[in-house]
């Protein structure tokens, strides 16, 4: 494999992660944070630098650009996400570079009793000889997905300069807050103007997804009766125990994401939040198809429903918003975005793999608001936690595959 591109893509994923951009659920504002600000100014100044048409940071918090065309065909955009999760800690990254990995176990400056280990990682175990970048043990790394982000914009420099390479139009987008629903807004189609499209935000070499969860968000809201704690016998209804009731109530060994796998979806409670007087849970429903997710929120109801029927004093109430939906359900409508995919992995020898993912893309709101958009490896691992992981090369042949891809679409009808 060519490594012409390593040292680009190790420069910009260390640059980039230690950005903090951290998104926040519980902000109402969009971005939801403004320290991704910092990470959406950057990308605009560095399109611009490298020649990018037509680059501008949208109202909502998206930053678009343009790579001009060379042949006919359709206009295809690629994705990435700027925000880092909420779900552990993501300020003062450290990002770190193991050059040509021996093989072992990896162990991280901060944090000594933490080990990354290829006899519990089988991935990690083939990368020997790669170069690995992870965090210092204290943080996330952020590879999801700002190894997107450097995969696209190494593309993009280098198709800006090599403007005989063909290639159809190619719309760029960098979006906010994907790690919570709400980096796809209904004014990104339009403004994208991409026939089809492809999400940078996968694990291992060769993934094509193109079937996600559906997804909606559950709150669950307590009211009980509050009353001095000495007064209280036959007059307090304590809202905790009841939250309680209703956590235990909800199936524990067969739909949470602790017990399942594969096609099977869960009801995760993600926050409980108040106390005696008040308590709010937060919830997430997860389905592969329509109709497990719709029972999913019935059982939910019900579960509140009994719990409510038990203690009438109480006023429970249940809130479900829908986030996305599977992209499988319009993108297998029509397979050509992911069968192009599919070809340009073969061509560099990367045999492509399509299992569905257990999570959600900023493809999956695209796709359903009329752009389809699978969903390309980038090579990140144990996203999410301080294990967090990536090889420098297998970025490497995600830019690969994206070139080869933009040069399949130039010969498209």
């Amino acid at each position: 494999m060519s490594r012409k591109f390593d040292q680009e893509l190790q420069d910009r994923l260390v640059r980039y992660a230690a950005i903090d951009s951290q998104s926040d659920e519980n902000s109402s504002t969009t971005p939801s944070t403004d320290c991704q600000f910092d990470m959406l100014n950057l990308l605009v100044d560095e399109l611009r630098d490298i020649g990018a048409a037509d680059v501008r940071l949208t109202d909502y918090g998206v930053v678009l650009a343009t790579i001009p065309g060379t042949r006919p065909g359709p206009t295809v955009g690629f994705l990435a996400h700027v925000d880092t999760a909420p779900q552990f800690n993501a300020t003062g990254v450290k990002p770190r570079v193991i050059q040509g990995y021996n093989g072992g176990d990896i162990s991280f400056p901060d944090n000594p009793d933490l080990v990354l280990s290829p006899e519990t990682n089988p991935y990690l175990a083939s990368k020997q000889g790669e170069d690995i970048i992870t965090a210092s043990g204290q943080t996330l790394l952020g590879g999801d997905d700002k190894a997107g982000v450097a995969i696209i914009m190494t593309m993009a420099r280098h198709l800006l300069d090599n403007p005989d390479l063909p290639r159809p139009t190619l719309r760029i987008a960098f979006t906010p807050d994907e790690e919570i629903g709400r980096g796809v807004g209904p004014q990104l189609p339009r403004d994208l103007q991409a026939d089809f499209a492809y999400t940078l935000d996968g694990g291992e070499v060769g993934e094509i997804i193109y079937e996600s969860f559906s997804a909606d968000r559950a709150v669950v809201r307590i009211k009980g009766v509050s009353i001095h704690p000495g007064q209280a016998k036959e007059k307090m209804v304590n809202a905790a125990h009841l939250a309680a009731k209703i956590v235990q109530t909800l199936p524990q060994a067969t739909m949470t994401p602790e017990t399942t796998d594969g096609r099977e979806g869960f009801l995760h409670v993600t926050d409980m939040n108040g106390g005696s007087s008040e308590m709010e849970l937060k919830l997430i429903l997860r389905d592969f198809e329509r109709e497990g997710l719709e029972d999913k929120g019935d059982l939910l109801r019900q579960v509140c429903a009994a719990v409510q029927a038990g203690e009438p004093r109480a006023e429970i109430s249940v809130e479900i918003t829908p986030q996305y939906r599977n992209m499988r359900y319009w993108l297998e409508e029509d397979m050509t975005p992911v069968e192009l995919a599919r070809d340009a992995c073969r061509t560099h020898g990367i045999e492509p793999v399509s299992t569905p993912i257990r999570g959600g893309t900023d493809g999956s709101r695209l796709t359903e608001l009329g752009v389809p958009t699978p969903n390309i490896f980038t090579g990140m691992q144990e996203i999410h936690g301080p294990l967090e992981w990536i090889s420098v090369q297998d970025m490497a042949r995600a830019t690969e595959v994206c070139l080869t891809l933009a040069q399949m679409a130039a010969k498209q009808e």
